[in-house]
């Protein structure tokens, strides 16, 4: 230990005209955007897109022939990019001011003052105060300790902390895990060591997902599908159905666009950013956009129980004299003085100051500050007049006390009521004596100097959170299991877990007890409930022995003593209010220091995921139908022209199957992409997708399909005369007629998607409905959208086809979830899903 170092008077820090030339020279620590992105940076990202790229070129194609209505489907290319454009920088603002709110403030000394700043504002040479659980925010030197030591192991690797003395090098990224100092700032902005860490860790970003890695792959496929069905098309459409070239252009624009899910990309970066936006109505800050994602999956959740069960605050309850030395009177002053004389104290120290506001005049010779490994801290004194008053151990009883002592079974039973307790006790030497040049008490569970002589229990009131209680009660509805792991005595931990109907005292785990080897480990851990005097690399290695069993673990705390844990776990989350270090390695801070708002988090991610998978499912269906009949069309008349038999030319233009997607896909994704949706989040999308997005668009286009093949006219579909290109009255009526099977059996594939049915699902089937009904049977949309449904032998034949179809989506939503046997469907059926929604 380095001990207290005296480095003379205290450094007052910079003056106001010493700051100004260093902003003025930039040697200033100008932190990267908080979102990663300006706004020239999203409006490019989001207009120069693949899906962009796509519709672009074919609506070129389109304005070639002259037929601008066919080109409806251009409006879709300032869709996705204005409405992600908007949605994004909404986002991005609404981080940007909660990362203001959420960021570490360090404590820079100006003019003999100390001044809590912003990171960015810090210069080349400020002198920052640290204490423990202080994250380091830039490199530096240091130029004052207070046995400051330094977990370096979020940069280095390295677990154990490092001492450091005056004169020894600091790095930003680090932290502080127990005592305190100053620093000198030597290296800020760009040039400090975790500068591009931070920057990366800190990046509003839409990857790194399953979801969006899955949609990516499928778009990709989409792309290389496009070339084959193009060129099948052009050639049925040009040289066998002896169409013109204005013609088919167009027939071949038609037959592409539906199979490019235009919309998807869209729906997904809303929901994304429309959660990002949500949740910081909630005061809950997003570090890193896939932890929405992340958070959804996450079926164990281990909290800390001070701050997270239980309020930050406590008070003192009472101060209990034990053995024959107690003497209150004395015991007072001592726990004043201890209170007084800490440079970092933490939620019991503080107690202690509110109930001893006077302290005597008593000066420090030496200290031992506190770390979560040992649990224990110590002070040494003397008086103005230089005479001993004592070396004064606080801590854990039954890691100080032998566990069949009187002492030790007294504070047992007094935790075992909720209560935290501490141990206050003397010893023979001064508390920075090395504990083995000195002799220890026989017994004693952990390694003091000199000999402890137990002198009075401190018996600490903790507060249950008021949310608690329904929060975990959350958690189990949704089948999400809640490990309590705190550094507390486990009967204390347990009784409070308790109180919350989470297991109990008796089946506390004491985790010094807990087994090394990794496989026992896990399933120790899997087994239990409750754990109390966890040191934070046991957090660390139960976090890591949950995730070998397959578990996505999320990970709750505020103090440093969770940071190795939080930074581990798939996700972290901190409290506003906890040290800067564990909110600097969260991917979620919970600003307003509630753990209630965690259901809202997760409810976010499976309502961002498990909608997506639904309207994928809507946009996929309408891909696979639109390779298919593409295929079926050109191969079909390829077979005609070697055969003889009736041509058989693509039977929609662009305009038909532009309004095909506005109430079968458009519209109902927008809107079930932002509904309620509680069911858990698992991995395999694409698996999913596609085992329902397949079946459901073969079934669609076969049905389309061979509605033409019955209703074609037969002949070269389309009469050119000039520029036109017009179908002739017969193609039209054939071409409506396919639309309306087409349209129905999709009109199907929405109402499976959107079970279970609520009202609001309902009546967004009825409009869906109601809306094609009008398009088909008021003459104006018929002249607009080039449709004819007054052939009603055609239009029989498309209800009975239709109805074929429906049967087979119907037939095929009941029987592939059995097939498949999704095990993970089994806990929730989807009538408790909506509910809990």
């Amino acid at each position: 230990m380095s001990g207290l170092i005296d480095t003379g008077a205290t450094n007052p820090g910079l003056t106001a005209d010493e700051v100004a030339e260093r902003v003025a020279a930039g040697q200033v620590n100008s932190m990267p955007d908080r979102s990663g992105r300006s706004v020239a940076d999203i409006i490019r990202a989001n207009v120069f897109t693949r899906i962009n790229a796509i519709l672009g070129v074919l609506f070129a194609i389109v304005a070639f022939t002259g037929s601008f209505i066919n080109g409806l489907f251009g409006l879709l290319i300032v869709a996705n990019s204005g409405i992600g454009i908007i949605q994004e920088i909404r986002a991005k603002r609404t981080l940007d001011r909660l990362a203001i709110v959420g960021q570490t403030r360090p404590r820079v000394r100006r003019d003999g003052q100390v001044h809590e700043l912003p990171p960015a504002e810090v210069v080349i040479d400020d002198i920052i105060e640290v204490g423990a659980g202080d994250q380091i925010v830039v490199d530096g030197e240091v130029v004052e300790s207070l046995v400051l030591d330094v977990d370096e192991s979020l940069l280095t690797g390295e677990a154990d902390a490092v001492d450091k003395a005056a004169g020894d090098k600091i790095l930003s990224g680090s932290f502080v895990v127990s005592g305190s100092g100053a620093y000198r700032a030597t290296k800020v902005g760009a040039d400090a060591y975790a500068s591009q860490l931070a920057a990366e860790a800190s990046k509003f970003t839409l990857v790194s997902s399953e979801l969006m890695s899955g949609i990516n792959e499928i778009l990709k496929v989409i792309t290389w599908l496009l070339i084959p069905a193009g060129v099948l098309t052009i050639v049925n459409q040009l040289f066998i159905s002896g169409n013109g070239l204005r013609a088919s252009l167009l027939g071949m624009v038609a037959a592409l666009v539906p199979m490019v899910p235009e919309g998807l990309v869209l729906m997904t970066s809303i929901a994304f950013a429309v959660g990002v936006v949500r949740l910081g109505r909630r005061q809950c800050l997003v570090n890193e956009l896939p932890a929405i994602e992340g958070l959804a999956r996450v079926n164990v959740v281990c909290a800390d129980k001070t701050g997270t069960l239980t309020e930050n605050g406590m008070r003192l309850s009472e101060v209990r004299g034990v053995g024959d030395a107690a003497d209150t009177t004395s015991v007072d002053d001592v726990l004043a003085a201890l209170a007084a004389n800490d440079r970092s104290p933490n939620a019991s120290v503080l107690a202690l100051a509110e109930a001893y506001p006077q302290a005597p005049d008593w000066h420090l010779t030496a200290i031992e500050p506190f770390t979560s490994a040992k649990k224990w801290s110590g002070m040494s004194f003397a008086d103005a007049a230089g005479a001993d008053r004592g070396n004064w151990i606080l801590g854990a009883p039954d890691v100080l006390l032998d566990p069949d002592s009187a002492p030790a079974t007294l504070a047992s039973e007094i935790g075992a009521n909720g209560l935290r307790v501490l141990l206050l006790g003397h010893t023979d030497v001064p508390v920075d004596t090395d504990p083995d040049a000195a002799p220890t008490e026989s017994g004693s569970a952990t390694t003091v100097p000199g000999t402890l002589t137990p002198v009075a229990l401190v018996v600490l009131e903790q507060r249950v959170r008021d949310d608690a209680r329904d929060t975990l009660d959350y958690f189990a509805s949704q089948h999400v299991e809640v490990k309590v792991i705190s550094g507390d005595n486990a009967r204390s931990v347990g009784a409070v877990a308790q109180s919350l109907g989470l297991g109990s005292p008796e089946s506390a785990v004491d985790a010094r007890s807990l087994p090394d080897d990794p496989a026992e480990l896990a399933e120790v851990v899997s087994d239990g409930v409750i754990f109390g005097r966890v040191r934070p690399d046991q957090k660390r290695a139960m976090v890591a022995a949950l995730q070998s069993r397959a578990d996505t673990v999320a990970m709750t705390g505020d103090g440093v003593n969770d940071v190795l844990a939080l930074k581990d776990a798939d996700i972290g989350v901190a409290m506003g209010s906890g040290s800067s270090a564990a909110r600097a390695v969260a991917q979620i801070v919970l600003l307003d220091n509630k753990f209630a708002t965690l259901p809202y988090v997760v409810g976010e991610g499976r309502r961002v995921i498990g909608n997506i998978e639904r309207v994928s499912n809507l946009f996929l269906t309408k891909t696979v139908y639109a390779v298919l009949l593409a295929l079926f069309v050109g191969v079909a008349g390829v077979a005609g022209k070697i055969f003889g038999f009736a041509s058989l030319s693509y039977p929609f233009q662009p305009i038909h199957v532009t309004i095909s997607a506005w109430f079968t896909i458009g519209v109902p994704a927008f809107i079930l992409s932002l509904a309620p949706n509680n069911e858990r989040a698992r991995t395999g999308f694409v698996r999913r997708v596609l085992t329902q997005a397949v079946p459901n668009g073969i079934i669609v286009g076969l049905a389309a399909f061979i509605t033409y093949v019955i209703v074609n006219p037969g002949g070269t579909g389309v009469a050119l005369g000039g520029d036109s290109v017009d179908l002739p009255p017969a193609q039209t009526q054939a071409a409506t007629a396919t639309l309306i099977c087409l349209i129905a059996v999709a009109l199907y594939v929405l109402a499976v998607v959107a079970r279970p049915y609520t009202w609001w699902k309902i009546v967004l089937l009825v409009a869906s409905v109601g809306a094609y009904v009008i398009i088909f049977a008021w003459p104006w949309t018929q002249h607009m959208f080039k449709l004819d449904s007054s052939n009603w032998d055609m239009n029989v034949v498309a209800f009975i086809a239709a109805a074929c179809g429906i049967a087979g989506v119907e037939i095929v939503s009941r029987l592939l979830p059995r097939l498949v046997g999704d095990r993970d469907s089994e806990h929730i059926d989807g009538t408790e899903r909506e509910s809990l929604a």
